[in-house]
């Protein structure tokens, strides 16, 4: 943790944890940094500050790690498109979704699951994801 946030303060840890929780939880929704600050209880300028010092990143960070991570475990086991993972995983941009999953990664999307399914397992078919996944679009 930074200097700025005591251990003592549990206040400040507990609005924190529920920040990052729903951050964990909602991943793959279109999350903003007030609607989050809003969930913990303070203006977006302070959360962010205050995440910061607690977590040693700042939310955008953490969401976006959270969503590659995400990300590689659907490109191991699911059948579907880096763009249709993308999209699952909370990104709406598929350059920036594969500028950051190479910084994170060290290698594409596509290099990932290739090394990734070298071992022969099948993957799950796309429809059993998308549905797990809140369904289909237009129904």
């Amino acid at each position: 943790m930074g200097s700025g946030v005591s251990v003592q303060d549990t206040e400040v840890l507990r609005r924190m944890r529920v920040a990052r929780d729903a951050m964990d939880r909602d991943w793959g929704e279109p999350l903003d940094v007030a609607a989050v600050a809003a969930r913990a209880g303070y203006s977006p300028y302070h959360f962010v500050r205050l995440f910061g010092e607690v977590y040693g990143e700042t939310p955008g960070r953490y969401l976006a790690r959270r969503r590659i991570e995400r990300a590689q475990d659907l490109l191991r086991t699911a059948n579907l498109t880096v763009t249709e993972i993308c999209m699952l995983v909370g990104f709406t941009s598929l350059g920036t979704f594969c500028t950051r999953f190479k910084r994170q990664v060290g290698m594409t999307p596509t290099e990932f699951r290739r090394r990734a399914r070298s071992g022969g397992a099948s993957a799950i078919p796309g429809c059993f994801v998308l549905l797990w996944a809140g369904g289909f679009s237009g129904e």
